[in-house]
């Protein structure tokens, strides 16, 4: 039969021994099936006495009654009669101990094919022997254990034969798919190693083979702990493991082999210092006090990403907590560093704002508690809180204890006394605390409500001379923020304390280095309260305005408004500056100092500084101040007789022709008295008029304002607005009905104009300038109401019962009052 023939081919080939020679032994072919032609695992005897292997007799029965005869022996073709199979238990026992003793001998043999000076062709065959033997039964694994093979196949990965490589793969899957002892010994020497490269190279076949027989031996503890050790093996495997879309089967396989890492004790600090924090940070949680100790060591010195910060806050935040209020002085140290280091990402901060990490810390760094923690821990302390609050969340919102909050006044109040008993860089930190919050609107006035009621504003203002640049700078960054709300206190208490002023003027001008903080100080000084006349002179006295004008000349000709910083430099410098201005009646030397500098021509240029709104806002203000002076400040000519200019003639000398300022009856110029006739500034003013910001326009009109004053001859400051096209654009602001000081500024301006009888005659007919002054006699307050009345009557919109206006606007004063007296008032 064919059965017959492809078993003898089957037998043929096991017969052909690994090295060439003859096995076929003839006295132990009765171990052989005559049907099969193979030795026998199971051999029965029929009627006849002949043995079969139990399998290959039945379905030779089976098929002898598909062809409609009797069963029949397959050596003699005789009939059996009784097809019952009986085993022949002395014949299986020496055919197993034949097997087992051709086993052992086959893989000794090839024992000396496992190795690199073996051809190709022998290294496959050994290879093929070896996992034949193994997955042959007991006999084979001792053979393989007791011959020390299991490294002898994993040297074998070091060939230079694809094919005998991929292999010892398979023999290696085949080994690690037993018991962990021979996981551990397959594993002896390089053989992990070589499997890592392996899984790094390009070859598929070789990456897919060496990916199951590292899931596979990663089953044992003391190998993980091998694989761990490897440096980069984790990012490896983490590589492949994220690659599901290129191949899903590797991906998976990688994972599981990174699952069978994780659960090994001894490997969680190498797995964290990979990436896969989730092991340490269970022994963080359920270890004993030393296991967290240890945990935790290892944390702080591994750099974490972003996203395994916010892992670590999560899972360890509340802990970590309870460390720092109740831990010991060893633990709470290694705890206020992990919390520096994930407290700096703003999402891991708020992670930890969660967990109420807030409230042991607060706890820590109160001033009855900070005794008990050395100072390089309240420091740690300190830094954690500050980068807590820089998170960006709303602490006004943040339940601290109770109804308490970050921003509650008996909290700010217990850290501001901290600051006042405390090291430096302690200091520093909490200075950084309140600077952040100060930067909040949500919590800034908090803040400032806390100084105010503590009397603190002294302590903090004191740092601007201190000699620890990190907490000075800090400091006057918080005192910057501020000064918005406290200004008349810190006004206080530079006025009480001239040396930190002059710290403050070095800081701002003088020191070379920090930019943020001298922006801070120059902001500062600012800030200051403008008509504070003992601030003014003490920065005079300090040479503070020398050099701010210096500075801004050098902005202004290398072409302010192309440079962001020189924008926002110029802005605070004008405002310093501008202080001038405001005390020049009571400060002979502000007005030689604005001769000096030319402050009007200067701040006229700056008007021009389009996009620069507060510089132009500042400016035009300080005309207004200087303009208001002009007229205390104008000359009379000596030579303004005939008997004067007669005695001059009889000499042959010909009188000076000086030329009168209209407006303010004498000898003026923009450099000697401030007159704004001169410069362009009118131009320059009128211009501004037509700005989107009315803040400009308010300011320019303020200025402008003063060409119609009491005291001034107002006809020809009238005058002056009409040639130079200014009384459009006043109206224009009036007819866009206006509200608060600006509706008054510009009702006030447009009755003085329409004093002047042509101006208003033409203007009767303008309905939408009367429309717009019944608007602001219904609306206005009860100032801005008289002015409107007047206003109406000037154009006739209201009838005249009594001669209450003043319709010679040559004449100086006036029953509506001066707009300087407004101005003061507003102030």
């Amino acid at each position: 039969m064919e059965r017959h023939r492809q078993g003898s081919r089957r037998q043929q080939e096991v017969a052909d021994g690994l090295d060439g020679h003859e096995e076929e032994d003839v006295a132990l072919s009765v171990f052989v099936c005559p049907i099969t032609m193979q030795v026998m695992r199971d051999p029965v005897v029929i009627e006849t006495g002949h043995a079969f292997e139990r399998e290959a007799i039945a379905r030779w029965f089976s098929e002898c009654r598909d062809l409609g005869r009797g069963p029949c022996c397959p050596i003699t073709m005789r009939e059996v009669h009784r097809a019952d199979l009986r085993p022949v238990l002395a014949l299986r026992a020496a055919i197993e101990e034949w097997t087992d003793r051709q086993q052992r001998d086959e893989l000794r043999r090839v024992c000396q094919w496992l190795t690199k000076d073996a051809t190709e062709k022998e290294a496959v065959r050994a290879l093929g022997c070896v996992a034949r033997g193994w997955s042959g039964g007991r006999v084979g694994w001792r053979t393989v254990r007791d011959e020390g093979m299991m490294p002898m196949v994993g040297g074998m990965l070091k060939s230079g034969s694809t094919m005998v490589r991929l292999k010892a793969l398979e023999t290696i899957q085949e080994f690690a798919s037993e018991t962990d002892q021979d996981r551990e010994a397959v594993s002896e020497g390089d053989t992990i190693r070589t499997i890592i490269k392996f899984i790094d190279c390009e070859d598929c076949q070789e990456r897919e083979l060496a990916v199951s027989a590292l899931c596979d031996l990663s089953k044992s503890e003391l190998v993980c702990g091998k694989i761990s050790e490897l440096n980069g093996a984790v990012l490896i495997l983490g590589k492949v493991s994220g690659s599901k879309a290129d191949n899903p089967t590797i991906a998976e396989k990688a994972e599981r082999t990174l699952g069978n890492l994780d659960r090994c004790e001894t490997n969680a600090v190498q797995m964290a210092e990979n990436g896969r924090l989730e092991p340490l940070l269970n022994l963080l949680i359920e270890g004993s006090p030393e296991k967290q100790l240890l945990m935790a060591s290892s944390l702080e010195k591994i750099v974490l990403s972003n996203d395994l910060k916010i892992l670590v806050a999560r899972r360890v935040g509340s802990l970590f907590g309870g460390i720092v209020e109740k831990g010991n002085l060893e633990a709470k140290e290694v705890v206020f560093k992990v919390l520096e280091h994930i407290s700096a990402n703003a999402e891991s901060a708020k992670v930890l704002i969660e967990e109420n990490v807030l409230l042991p810390l607060f706890r820590v760094l109160s001033i009855n508690r900070t005794s008990l923690l050395p100072p390089r821990l309240q420091e740690a302390a300190a830094a954690v809180l500050a980068n807590l609050v820089a998170s960006g969340v709303d602490f006004g919102t943040v339940p601290l204890d109770g109804d308490r909050t970050l921003v509650s006044e008996d909290i700010v109040h217990s850290l501001l006394l901290l600051i006042s008993n405390t090291s430096p860089p302690i200091q520093c930190k909490l200075l950084e605390f309140f600077d952040t919050l100060s930067s909040s609107t949500g919590t800034v006035l908090s803040i400032v409500s806390a100084i105010k009621s503590s009397g603190a504003i002294t302590n903090l203002v004191q740092f601007v001379e201190s000699d620890h640049q990190e907490s000075r700078t800090t400091s006057i960054k918080l005192i910057y923020k501020i000064s918005f709300h406290l200004g008349h206190e810190i006004a206080q208490v530079f006025r009480a304390s001239p040396t930190l002023l002059g710290c403050l003027v070095k800081v701002a001008f003088l020191n070379v280095g920090n930019a943020d903080e001298q922006d801070a100080a120059l902001q500062i000084l600012a800030n200051l309260p403008k008509r504070d006349k003992h601030l003014t002179r003490e920065l005079m006295e300090q040479g503070a305005f020398k050099i701010v004008a210096s500075k801004v000349l050098s902005i202004y000709r290398r072409d302010a408004g192309s440079d962001i910083y020189d924008n926002a430099l110029l802005e605070g410098l004008a405002k310093v500056l501008a202080r001038i201005t405001y005390v020049l009646r009571d400060e002979p030397r502000c007005v030689s100092l604005a001769r000096e500098y030319n402050l009007a021509a200067l701040f006229t240029s700056l008007l021009r500084l389009h996009g620069l709104e507060e510089v132009q806002v500042v400016s035009a203000k300080a005309l207004m101040n200087l303009s208001l002076e002009s007229k205390y400040l104008t000359s009379t000519p000596k030579f303004d007789d005939s008997e004067q200019r007669s005695k001059l003639a009889l000499f042959g000398r010909k009188a000076p022709n000086i030329q009168f300022c209209r407006v303010h009856s004498g000898v003026c110029s923009i450099r000697d008295n401030f007159c704004i006739l001169e410069g362009k500034a009118v131009e320059r003013l009128i211009h501004c008029l037509n700005h989107s910001n009315k803040k400009v326009v308010e300011a320019a009109l303020a200025a402008l304002c003063t060409l119609l004053e009491d005291g001034v001859e107002t006809a020809e400051g009238v005058s002056v607005l009409h040639r130079s096209n200014g009384v459009a654009p006043i109206f224009d602001i009036l007819k866009e009905n206006p509200t608060g000081s600006l509706q008054h500024r510009v009702t006030w301006a447009v009755e003085r104009i329409l004093r002047a009888e042509d101006i208003a005659q033409a203007a009767s007919t303008d309905h939408s300038l009367g429309s717009a002054l019944v608007h602001a006699f219904q609306h206005g307050d009860s100032r801005t109401l008289r002015i409107a009345e007047a206003a109406l009557k000037h154009i006739r919109k209201l009838p005249t019962f009594s001669i209450i206006i003043d319709k010679s606007p040559s004449i100086r004063g006036s029953s509506m009052g001066s707009m300087e007296r407004f101005i003061k008032f507003d102030r």
